[in-house]
């Protein structure tokens, strides 16, 4: 079983720059597809991005060219390195753990793009 705590969220304005942070506890943590999922006021959440055990990276359209996604497997993290925020962006930022049939998510980082 995974636990996962994310942080690093907070008030930005446009144009602005965040990096959010997910720790994750547990024995076993390589072997996890990581990734970050966003949760707009009102509106589903949505993938963001995606690191796999191999350190393969994936992206939503949206994000690519201003969001990284990296691990740190020694020490069990996750980052999103969130660059040029745009207006409209406030969210709730989760982190989620996928291998095999398991799959976990954290309780979330609001993320809050000031008018």
């Amino acid at each position: 079983q995974v636990q996962l705590v994310e942080s690093g969220g907070d008030l930005v304005q446009p144009g602005g720059s965040l990096r959010l942070s997910c720790a994750a506890s547990g024995s076993i943590f390589r072997p996890y597809t990581m990734g970050w999922y966003r949760q707009a006021p009102g509106k589903q959440r949505e993938l963001v991005a995606a690191v796999t055990s191999g350190e393969s990276t994936s992206y939503a359209d949206s994000v690519k060219a201003r969001f990284t996604i990296s691990r740190d497997n020694a020490n069990k993290l996750v980052f999103l390195q969130m660059k040029s925020l745009k207006p409209g962006g406030t969210a709730i930022y989760y982190c989620d753990a996928k291998w095999g049939s398991g799959g976990y998510w954290g309780q979330g980082t609001q993320v809050t793009l000031s008018s």
